[in-house]
């Protein structure tokens, strides 16, 4: 069993700062990605996420036609309902880029009245994608972007949940979740930690006691803890001061 990566946390004075070396960050990956393979996979939640991705927008560097994006979790909404997290990233990031639409890959919004079928062919879609193309017994993304909620929980796996235990099934859904919309599909803690990459993105005051809880007090559980790509994956936070005033984690300065 390979031992988990090191977390590397990168903490900002403004929103400004982080969101410019979170966009150098993504594009190391990207090139490093494209060089290995010709394509770049990538995953997002939602919530605040997309916002940080802005800085992409208009960046000659990003080689849109490379990419290859799913979302790390989704409401089980239309896909232009307002809690949908596709929206959320068209509206604020895909929209405005030429990333080719049959490369953003939202669930299968005719399933949504059958939760296994909805998670079954998400879970397709992420074979068709990887299965021919890498060996191992879960897909390897180059990279996959998160948020932390305050409770702790990242995409749609929150503390105490059944799901956190979940160690063959590569997408599941949940019908239960403590914050709505109840119904959601989610990555697996196996998908996420077989990634090349995992960053997580947290700012604002109101994360500063959970950041401390993950980063200081891994012990606790919490679902943001359990995210440990196995070697020779990584693990990063980019944060900003505020979120980061508890947090006793070393820090690391970010070198572009």
């Amino acid at each position: 069993m390979h031992s988990a990566a090191e977390t590397i946390l990168y903490s900002f004075s403004s929103s400004a700062e982080l969101n410019d070396a979170l966009a150098h960050f993504i594009l190391k990956a990207q090139k490093e990605a494209i060089d290995k393979h010709s394509r770049f996979t990538v995953a997002i939640s939602g919530g605040s996420l997309p916002k940080t991705l802005t800085a992409l927008i208009g960046n000659p560097g990003v080689k849109w036609d490379k990419w290859h994006v799913f979302f790390a979790d989704e409401r089980v909404v239309p896909l232009d309902h307002s809690d949908s997290n596709y929206l959320l990233a068209m509206n604020t990031l895909f929209s405005k880029v030429p990333l080719p639409s049959s490369q953003i890959h939202a669930i299968d919004t005719t399933l949504l009245d059958d939760l296994e079928e909805l998670a079954d062919a998400y879970e397709k879609e992420l074979i068709h994608e990887f299965a021919q193309k890498d060996s191992a017994r879960f897909p390897v993304f180059d990279l996959i972007l998160l948020g932390t909620g305050p409770d702790g929980h990242t995409a749609s796996l929150f503390p105490g949940h059944e799901l956190l235990a979940e160690e063959d099934r590569w997408i599941a859904y949940i019908e239960d979740s403590p914050k709505p919309p109840p119904k959601r599909i989610t990555f697996t803690f196996p998908v996420i930690n077989h990634a090349a990459r995992v960053a997580f993105v947290a700012t604002g005051e109101g994360k500063k006691e959970v950041l401390h809880d993950i980063l200081d007090e891994p012990e606790k559980g919490l679902p943001s803890s359990r995210v440990r790509p196995a070697w020779p994956g990584h693990l990063y936070w980019f944060v900003d001061d505020a979120a980061s005033a508890l947090v006793r984690y070393k820090r690391t300065e970010f070198k572009v």
